[in-house]
């Protein structure tokens, strides 16, 4: 009888108070081995801590230190020590010298030459790093077809090299509503519009916020625009923008949202906004589709992909086109209803096996590569 398979996590994200859209990747990975009685071995640094729906697997604490070393040097002496025999890389890097097949993960190039930031040298040095790592790897896994695009272009890949896989939708997010404390806690109002995100430049928070001035009165004057989630640097400059465009008390800043609250907030919104420039995926608006909430989002980057027909798709950089599409939803419970059908539907079509099952299935794949 074959040994069971053992696969290596990169499992930093999973620290406590950690809310990224790369845990929420990993938390799904781990539950589809879990399911298929995968034997994973998960690696992280002090703090880190396996979630409940990691049944069976194991976790390794290889302490702190340079980044670099735990790449190079930590990781791979475990993964030997451990007898793995694939490695799962939620990043684009990988250790070089794993003594095991590595799967890298490249959810976006934003690490490469973000939007609207020249960095010439070191976009260049992060561009020959990701070439070797995705180029020794030996599976590539992009949440996209608009990911794979930019992975081939960019970086020098043969498309066939890069495997699909979308995101995983997480079995908790499904139609409910926010209880009267959670309300409270997040300053959702009776009625509210939910962003859920950071406020880095490409998600267009500041065209939002005009497109929200925009409105018309009555639809203003009854809802709330709810940007949940964020960062402490990029608040400030929103709060001064909202203030200057009379938004006082119109636009709450829920801050981050725990997990257990999250699907409620979806679940109680009149819409959900996501006006990205730019997104690898676009997982709020596939969350908020499983709950039932209307999405209005970006026709750019992977959101068409995800949302298909189920939302209303706008130019992220036409503010009047953005305040239609709002107030399209927001001001007719019809248009509302039927956006609710058209996500659930589209929300059912990322089932497990679509999704984190095909990550397991690709790990099982590379192993056996390497013992055929």
């Amino acid at each position: 009888m074959s040994a069971p398979l053992r696969v290596g996590v990169d499992g930093r994200e999973l620290r406590a108070g950690v809310r990224t859209g790369i845990r929420r990747y990993l938390v799904e990975v781990l539950r589809a081995a879990a399911a298929r009685g995968v034997e994973c071995v998960v690696y992280g640094d002090p703090g880190a801590e396996l979630p409940a729906e990691a049944a069976g697997a194991r976790l390794a604490l290889l302490g702190g230190g340079l980044t670099q070393w735990w790449d190079q040097v930590t990781l791979p002496r475990a993964l030997r020590r451990d007898g793995v025999d694939v490695f799962l890389s939620p990043y684009y890097k990988r250790p070089l010298a794993a003594p095991c097949p590595s799967v890298v993960t490249i959810h976006d190039l934003f690490f490469i030459g973000y939007p609207g930031r020249a960095r010439p040298l070191r976009d260049a040095l992060l561009t020959a790093l990701a070439r070797v790592y995705a180029r020794g790897a030996a599976a590539v896994i992009a949440d996209s077809e608009h990911s794979r695009r930019e992975i081939v272009a960019r970086l020098g890949l043969p498309a066939a090299r890069v495997s699909v896989i979308p995101v995983a939708l997480g079995r908790e997010f499904a139609p409910g509503a926010p209880t009267p404390a959670q309300r409270a806690r997040y300053g959702l109002g009776s009625r509210y519009a939910l962003y859920v995100g950071n406020f880095l430049p490409h998600k267009n928070l500041p065209r939002l916020l005009r497109a929200w001035a925009a409105l018309p009165a009555p639809l203003r004057a009854t809802h709330r625009l709810v940007l949940a989630g964020g960062a402490r640097a990029g608040r400030p400059a929103l709060a001064a923008l909202a203030a200057a465009l009379g938004l006082d008390g119109a636009v709450v800043f829920a801050g981050l949202v725990a997990d257990e609250d999250l699907p409620a907030l979806y679940g109680g919104a009149a819409a959900l906004v996501q006006p990205s420039l730019e997104e690898g995926f676009g997982l709020p608006a596939l969350e908020a589709m499983a709950c039932g909430a209307p999405v209005v989002a970006s026709r750019r980057g992977a959101l068409p992909e995800v949302v298909n027909d189920a939302g209303l798709l706008v130019d992220p950089e036409d503010e009047r086109a953005l305040a239609a599409a709002l107030a399209r939803v927001l001001g007719s419970e019809d248009e509302r209803a039927a956006l609710r059908r058209r996500g659930l539907a589209r929300a059912a079509e990322f089932s497990a096996a679509r999704t984190a099952g095909r990550v397991v299935d690709l790990l099982a794949a590379t192993a056996r590569r390497r013992t055929g």
